[in-house]
């Protein structure tokens, strides 16, 4: 199982990013997807989820009317769309999979972590 992160990059407050993250490995099960962040000096911390299907994401209060999570069944890859970027929300992005259908805030229950892409919010 293998997961790709991409999309990271320098971007000014208010400024958009998309971020991607390429599953491979697990196209026969359904799985979850979480993407999480980590700032330097903290915990790693839950953005949001997206379920098997695809068709709903549960957001952390951080991320609610600013962070959009999506999924493409067809090629096995997740999108997380972040609008109106602040400098809080310079990390580096993760995404995380996860056997079943139950989406989990905690990273300790996914099993597949992607090699993070990192995002900076800045003048």
């Amino acid at each position: 199982v293998q997961l790709q992160a991409s999309g990271g990059g320098l971007v000014q407050p208010g400024g958009s990013l998309r971020l991607s993250c390429t599953v491979s490995g697990l196209s026969s099960v359904h799985y979850v997807i979480g993407w999480f962040r980590q700032a330097p000096g903290k915990e790693r911390e839950w953005v949001l989820g997206i379920s098997s299907s695809g068709g709903s994401s549960d957001y952390a209060n951080s991320s609610k009317g600013r962070f959009t999570g999506s999924r493409d069944n067809a090629g096995n890859t997740v999108y997380l769309q972040l609008n109106n970027l602040k400098p809080e929300d310079t990390a580096t992005y993760y995404c995380a999979a996860t056997k079943g259908t139950t989406v989990f805030v905690h990273p300790n229950w996914y099993d597949y972590w992607g090699q993070g892409t990192l995002v900076t919010v800045s003048s």
